[in-house]
């Protein structure tokens, strides 16, 4: 009877060691390896982009182009030049005001040490913003003269109450009749083919309807033949690029800022700030704090914002957040610990060589199970009644270079992340005790996410014994976990906000 014990004991103790490696190996979605690194010009392109040379384009026929049409090509207005005043009276800027000019490039770089390193960093910055928001379905692509009209089909862009040449125009072989739908239209002819392809060279269009995000369609017509396209009308998106000191090193204190929120928890806090401090010791961490009777918090490079009492999760990270100003904040709980696989420095990486905007790590827990919470998203439509929202475990496929990282849409709550994208996403401060998947909810398709498994940091251990617990950890499990009026919550931003009707989840 013994041994049959023990051999049931020995099978058992096998079985939880299999069904551990199955836990620990197994992560489901595709093994497909995918490059997403910062995207290029694609070769259809430059097939598709308009083409010269041809004898009837009219290249060769002198042209003159009116100084009224000049001034008002959007490209014509980047000079920063004040008025300048005749004449000096009392109160004359107020009577008659005049345009200033402000040159930051000569304000700022003639006190600055190095000049040519920066102006070098942030050239380098820029050329990385311009391919990371590079879409090709925003690049110039011209049809070619078969119909026999030649005209862009996309990529045609004009900033509001400005102007431009239309591109492409030109290679007909008839009479042509150019129409502004609803505005205004205008009939070409010549009969001589050349001469027509050339006024086409210069045929513009205004936007006057000022509209900061909209489109007009364009019609180009032949007796026989017809064509459309569509210019945006919008403003163009600013860059917004950080000064971390150009390095041939990622410098993690000057390019990442730690942010955390903690209430009823200094013990775990110090911890963490002790164990952040072993490995980098100058790295800014901001916290947010909303305790009844706040402790202080000091310490070179801390920084701590006292909350009213119990404000919530969402709005402390939210407060947090605010207050980064470096080009990517870490984001962790109070009761993590950093250890030597806890590499800022991979995460950086990362972020800097892919057009991620956010990628997350793994969580070791006291048990040596470590978590990294990857999940898909996805929404189909569901008519008038609203949409149906699916997450599922897994993830999407495996990152070119990076093979321990893999692309996501939801990861743990240990992430790195560009600063701006997450503080245009925003956490919903109404989710004051638990949220996690409304944020990424919210961050669907606007963020860019990854998961690494192999960037690990650990978790307190959160098992004690019922008559081992303090007052204070009864009174934040207290406030921890959910009650009516939150569930109350999680369904109306869902069902209202988001517009869903229902959501299916593993």
């Amino acid at each position: 009877m013994r041994k049959k014990s023990e051999k049931c004991l020995q099978l058992t103790l096998v079985a939880a060691v299999l069904l551990a490696a199955l836990f620990y190996f197994w992560s489901p979605g595709s093994s497909k390896e995918v490059d997403i690194g910062p995207r290029q010009d694609t070769p259809i392109i430059n097939l598709l982009t308009i083409k010269t040379g041809d004898a009837t384009n009219g290249y060769d026929i002198p042209y003159h182009v009116k100084e009224e049409v000049r001034s008002h090509l959007a490209h014509s207005a980047c000079v920063c030049k004040p008025d300048e005043g005749s004449f000096h009276i009392p109160l004359s800027n107020l009577l008659f005001p005049r345009v200033s000019a402000h040159n930051f490039a000569q304000a700022f770089l003639e006190h600055h040490p190095d000049p040519e390193s920066i102006k070098h960093h942030r050239a380098q910055e820029y050329s990385n913003f311009k391919r990371r928001s590079y879409s090709p379905a925003d690049a110039l692509i011209v049809a070619e003269a078969n119909t026999p009209l030649q005209y862009p089909i996309q990529g045609v862009e004009v900033q509001p109450l400005k102007t431009i040449i239309i591109p492409g125009k030109g290679i007909f072989s008839m009479q042509i009749t150019k129409k502004l739908m609803g505005e205004k239209h205008m009939v070409l002819s010549s009969s001589l083919l050349s001469a027509l392809n050339r006024q086409l060279q210069f045929v513009t269009y205004t936007n006057t309807v000022f509209h900061p995000k909209t489109a007009d369609t364009i019609q180009f017509a032949t007796k026989d033949h017809q064509s459309f396209f569509t210019i945006k009308v919008g403003h163009r998106t600013n860059p917004n690029l950080y000064n971390s000191g150009y390095q041939g090193e990622y410098n993690i204190t000057a390019l990442v800022t730690i942010a955390t929120k903690t209430f009823l928890r200094y013990d775990k806090l110090k911890d963490l700030i002790d164990s952040i401090r072993q490995y980098y010791p100058t790295v800014t961490i901001v916290i947010a704090d909303d305790n009844e009777h706040p402790q202080p918090v000091t310490g070179p490079h801390i920084e701590h914002y006292i909350m009213p009492f119990a404000k919530g999760w969402f709005a402390g990270r939210n407060l947090a957040v605010s207050q980064v100003t470096t080009k990517y904040v870490l984001w962790v709980d109070d009761d993590f610990i950093f250890t030597e696989n806890t590499k800022l420095e991979n995460m950086v990486d990362i972020l800097e060589k892919t057009t991620l905007d956010m990628v997350g790590g793994a969580v070791r827990e006291v048990t040596g199970y470590t978590a990294t919470y990857r999940h898909t998203i996805s929404v189909d439509e569901g008519g008038d009644e609203g949409d149906c929202l699916h997450v599922r475990l897994g993830y999407h496929h495996v990152i070119k270079g990076f093979p321990n990282c893999v692309v996501a849409d939801g990861v743990i709550n240990f992430f790195m992340a560009r600063t701006d994208k997450v503080q245009q996403v925003g956490f919903d401060p109404r989710f004051s005790r638990q949220g996690h998947l409304e944020f990424f909810i919210n961050a669907l398709g606007f963020l860019h996410i990854g998961s690494c498994s192999d960037i690990i940091v650990s978790h307190a251990s959160k098992i004690k014994l019922p008559w081992t617990k303090t007052k204070t950890q009864k009174a934040y499990e207290k406030f921890r976990y959910l009650n009516s009026n939150e569930n109350n919550i999680f369904n109306e931003a869902l069902y209202f906000k988001n517009r869903f009707k229902c959501m299916t989840s593993q």
